[in-house]
C-alpha cells in the first residue's frame, strides 16, 4: 500500500515538471519596463503607489512563472500580439493576484 501511494506522488511530481520547465525569465530591461506602465497605469485609476506596486509585483511573477521568455517577448511587441496570448496573460495575473 505505501508503495502505490509513493507511486502515485511521483506520478504527480512528473506531471508538474513541464510546469516548471515552462517557466521563463524576464529578457534584460523588460521587467523593469513592466513595471514602470503597470504602475503609471494603476496610479491613473486612482491606485496608491503601494498598492499598484504590490499588484505589479504579482503580476510580473505571475507572468514569468506562467510564460517562457519567447512568450513575455511575444507580449512586448511591437508588430502585434496574439490575443490569446494577452487574454492568458491577464488570466494568469488575474488569477494569482486577485484580493483574498
Amino acid at each position: 500500500m505505501r508503495f502505490q501511494t509513493l507511486l502515485a506522488l511521483a506520478a504527480a511530481g512528473a506531471m508538474m515538471l513541464p510546469v516548471g520547465a515552462n517557466a521563463g525569465s524576464w529578457p534584460a530591461g523588460k521587467k523593469g519596463d513592466y513595471m514602470d506602465q503597470c504602475v503609471e497605469a494603476a496610479k491613473g485609476q486612482g491606485v496608491s503607489l503601494t498598492q499598484a506596486d504590490q499588484h505589479c509585483k504579482c503580476g510580473a511573477n505571475a507572468i514569468e512563472k506562467n510564460f517562457t521568455t519567447e512568450e513575455i517577448l511575444q507580449l512586448d511587441s511591437k508588430t502585434g500580439v496574439d490575443p490569446q496570448l494577452i487574454s492568458r496573460a491577464q488570466n494568469a495575473v488575474k488569477t494569482a493576484c486577485a484580493p483574498k
